[in-house]
Parts: structure tokens; C-alpha cells; sequence
């Protein structure tokens, strides 16, 4: 469970991108796919919009939770990777948020999660995947000031997560942050959480996607926020 409690954490409070999945998916027909669903932070916006949302994971607890909030909404899930799901239904759209396209291990990932969107896209339907658009470099002069930290009270135990810094290491980009948790009884435990973005470009994007039988359909922007990176949505279609 704690595993849940920190991506709520981390993740469930991040709502810059929402209008975008949203605006996206309007425009396309049929069901949504959402890659790397987590607890469901973007498939249950989605579902309350109306939308029929398929919600894939390969963290099993992440699913489980999901399902216990799914409530009404029109929210189906599965336990599967990225890298090689095999569903029976196609889809009108497939978004992949929070640069889950970063988090595969490499390009050959990449390329096969670029064929399963392939094969489980509807013809004309659309991917949309959030990118850190090349390697994050500071302006001249500029200081990064971290925020407050993302804390939360559960059962007497309070959890805090503090954006450090994001750095550069070679093609990777390491995000991290420091992590405390204060026991009822006032006791702290503390640890440095480190996750490992791969350094991706639009431009390369959408050469894999061609090569996965995807073409680019544009490109959408979303802004930073004090405690997340600013994206590029990568856009690629499935010939009608």
C-alpha cells in the first residue's frame, strides 16, 4: 500500500495535462487507452467525461486500487507492460502521460510499444505521448528554488515528498526526491527516490512511430509546474 500512497503523493495532485488528454480524445472515435495508468489519475478524468477508458499497468497493486475507485465510471483495467500488451479490443486513442514513454528501458521497448499502439489502434486513430522534449538545461543565471514539500496525514503517519532536482546523467534524465515518513510516535525515516527518465526528442519520436507504421499528427505543449517538467505531447496517427 505504500507504494500507493506515494504515487497519490507525487502524481494524483498534477492536473496541468488533464485538459489536454481531454481536448484529444473529444476529437477521435471509439475507446481510450490509458498506458501506465497508475491509480488512474488521467482514466478516471476521462471516464467522468464520459469517455469508454481502458487502463493498463504492470503494477498489480496500482490496478487494485484503481478498481477500488472506479466506482460508475466506465473504467475497465488490466495488468499488462507497455512494451507488449495484447488486447482484444482496438482503439479510437491511446495516450501514454507523465513521459511514461520515457520510463521504458531503451529503444527497443519503445519500438515494441510502438507496434502493440499500432496493432490496438483503430484505423485513424491517434497516440498522444508526453515527452521532456530533448535534455532540460538551465538559463544562464537561474537558481532553482524547490517547493514545498507534497505531504499527507494517513492514520497518524504523515508522508512529505520534496522535489530535489532534476538532473542529467549522460542520455538520462534522474528526477529526484527526498521521501520522509513521521511514525505516529514522532520516529523519521527518510530516503532519496531517484526515477530515470530516457532522454527522447519529438523529432526521434516520430521517426519510430513512422517506423511502427504511425505517422506524426502534431504536437501539443504543457507548461511546468513548480514540482513537474514541462512536456511536449507527441501526436502520431494510424493511417485511415
Amino acid at each position: 500500500m505504500t507504494a500507493v500512497i506515494w504515487h497519490d503523493l507525487e502524481c494524483g495532485a498534477y492536473t496541468e495535462d488533464l485538459q489536454v488528454w481531454k481536448a484529444l480524445v473529444s476529437k477521435v472515435r471509439g475507446a481510450v487507452l490509458d498506458l501506465g495508468c497508475g491509480i488512474g489519475r488521467v482514466a478516471l478524468e476521462l471516464g467522468k467525461a464520459g469517455h469508454e477508458v481502458t487502463a493498463l499497468d504492470r503494477n498489480s497493486t496500482f490496478v487494485a486500487e484503481l478498481d477500488r475507485r472506479v466506482d460508475e465510471l466506465p473504467v475497465t483495467m488490466h495488468v499488462g507492460d507497455a512494451a507488449g500488451f495484447e488486447l482484444e479490443q482496438r482503439f479510437g486513442a491511446i495516450v501514454a502521460p507523465m513521459q511514461l514513454i520515457q520510463l521504458l528501458a531503451g529503444e527497443d521497448e519503445r519500438r515494441r510499444c510502438l507496434r502493440c499502439v499500432a496493432e490496438h489502434l483503430r484505423p485513424g486513430g491517434l497516440f498522444a505521448a508526453a515527452i521532456v522534449d530533448g535534455v532540460p538545461v538551465a538559463a544562464p543565471g537561474e537558481v532553482w528554488e524547490p517547493p514545498l514539500p507534497d505531504a499527507r496525514e494517513i492514520e497518524g503517519w504523515v508522508y512529505s515528498s520534496l522535489p530535489l532536482e532534476t538532473g542529467v546523467d549522460g542520455e538520462r534524465i534522474v528526477v529526484r526526491r527526498l521521501r520522509q515518513v513521521v511514525s505516529p510516535g514522532g520516529d523519521l525515516t527518510e530516503e532519496v527516490d531517484e526515477t530515470v527518465l530516457h532522454a527522447m526528442t519529438a523529432e526521434r519520436l516520430e521517426d519510430e512511430g513512422r517506423a511502427a507504421g504511425l505517422r506524426p499528427a502534431g504536437r501539443r505543449e504543457i507548461p511546468a509546474t513548480d514540482a513537474h517538467v514541462g512536456s511536449t505531447v507527441v501526436l502520431l496517427e494510424k493511417e485511415a
